[in-house]
């Protein structure tokens, strides 16, 4: 079956409704994938947000090519294992230190933006904007604009004069990354936000009985570690673009980038086994054990189709039907100092009256919230890091139609510690 360029996706009940602009329409090209559509389409009416509601998208799941679909990561490859030296940065995203750990990245963990494109489109399936999007923003936020490290701040060696300004992901605490990951702890809970946690690691496993990890499973486990945030990080603070993007994407991207595809199983699988390895935990279920810095691109291993790569508009439909069943992921606030001391704030506050609370799953509101939102960071390095940042901004909103965001009114959200306590490493 031939798919033509990235017209790939039918976006189905329940958010059919959700990002109009951005609706792709490959069904309507194809006889099988229209059949498949409409079929999917009346399972999901008739279920509306039941269990598997995280995962009401459609994707063309007889599409699988093992030559072009094949990452080889076996000896003499180029790409094989090799561990991290004490000199490397590796940080809180694992995708990231898997790519360095193969070479599909600079093994020392310093990349450039290009780098970053080319690996996350490469390896993964990432789609062209979101990967430009996510890697301009690093640059920009956590960078020299054109280079950044997946760890912490660089050394004059790795990153020169001006890389050493940029402090890296793990550095970028309310800005791109944040709180209630699934595998990281809270900055401000355990006095670092990179380190994987076994416990956590085996937390999600539990949620995904049956040997696989689904996205329905992962949803599942971030509505509860939001919760469990809540209750015992007297700091937790879910942010405008921290909270409503960056955590979603960090419990999507498990299974739409580690899940192994097959001819079987085209649309993908990620077997305990499989995430086990992105995720640098050795030994076996109920007996596991984080070893930090060794995530791995599994063995025989075979990426989502190119025909289809995860972009803005599939991850934003993610993040949309996951909030349809859990609307907590879309308030912006955090406890004020003690636990369970959760107050959100009005978005029309935060935003001079540009968006609305109620009406972020309306139309492409959210995507324009969340997107405006990001260009509001203040970056590591300032000349020309929001102009960069602006031009991919626009790139992916481009066709929606947003209101225009003029500024933040961040005194909205200096009430919470975990916004305006700054990052202390030790």
């Amino acid at each position: 079956m031939k798919f033509t360029s990235q017209l790939f996706v039918a976006s189905l009940a329940p958010i059919a409704h959700a990002f109009p602009a951005m609706m792709y329409e490959a069904a309507a090209a194809d006889p099988q994938l229209e059949a498949r559509a409409k079929e999917l389409a009346k399972m999901l009416e008739a279920r509306q947000a039941g269990a598997d509601a995280a995962t009401a998208l459609f994707e063309p799941v007889n599409t699988f090519n093992a030559k072009a679909q094949y990452i080889d990561v076996s000896k003499g490859s180029g790409h094989e294992y090799v561990p991290p030296g004490s000199g490397d940065l590796r940080g809180p995203c694992p995708g990231l230190n898997a790519f360095a750990n193969h070479n599909f990245l600079p093994h020392n963990g310093y990349a450039t933006v290009q780098q970053y494109i080319d690996a996350t489109m490469k390896v993964v399936g990432m789609g062209p904007l979101l990967s430009l999007f996510l890697s301009v923003y690093g640059g920009a936020i956590d960078g020299d604009i054109t280079n950044w490290s997946m760890g912490g701040t660089p050394t004059l060696a790795q990153g020169g004069v001006t890389g050493v300004l940029g402090n890296g992901l793990i550095g970028s605490h309310n800005k791109y990354e944040g709180d209630a990951s699934p595998t990281r702890p809270d900055l401000y809970e355990a006095g670092n936000n990179y380190k994987t946690v076994t416990s956590q690691f085996q937390d999600m496993i539990n949620h995904s009985p049956g040997g696989q990890v689904t996205l329905d499973s992962l949803t599942a486990f971030r509505s509860d570690r939001f919760d469990a945030q809540i209750a015992n990080n007297k700091y937790f603070f879910n942010g405008p673009f921290t909270g409503v993007l960056v955590q979603p994407a960090a419990y999507t991207f498990i299974y739409r980038f580690m899940a192994n595809h097959s001819a079987e199983h085209p649309e993908g699988l990620l077997s305990y086994e499989t995430v086990q390895s992105w995720f640098g935990v050795e030994g076996t279920n109920g007996n596991y054990n984080a070893v930090q810095g060794t995530e791995k691109i599994p063995d025989n291993w075979y990426r989502r189709a190119l025909e289809y790569p995860y972009d803005t508009d599939y991850f934003l439909a993610d993040v949309v039907n996951a909030a349809a069943l859990h609307p907590k992921f879309l308030n912006v606030g955090g406890n004020t100092g003690t636990t369970n001391s959760f107050a959100g704030v009005d978005v029309s506050d935060l935003t001079g009256g540009a968006f609305k609370s109620a009406d972020l799953l309306k139309g492409n509101n959210l995507a324009c919230f969340v997107y405006q939102l990001s260009a509001q960071a203040k970056p590591d390095i300032l000349l020309g890091a929001l102009t960069k940042l602006t031009d991919a901004i626009s790139s992916v909103i481009g066709p929606l139609g947003c209101p225009q965001l003029q500024k933040i009114d961040t005194a909205q959200l200096e009430q919470f510690p975990g916004y305006s306590q700054k990052p202390v490493y030790g």
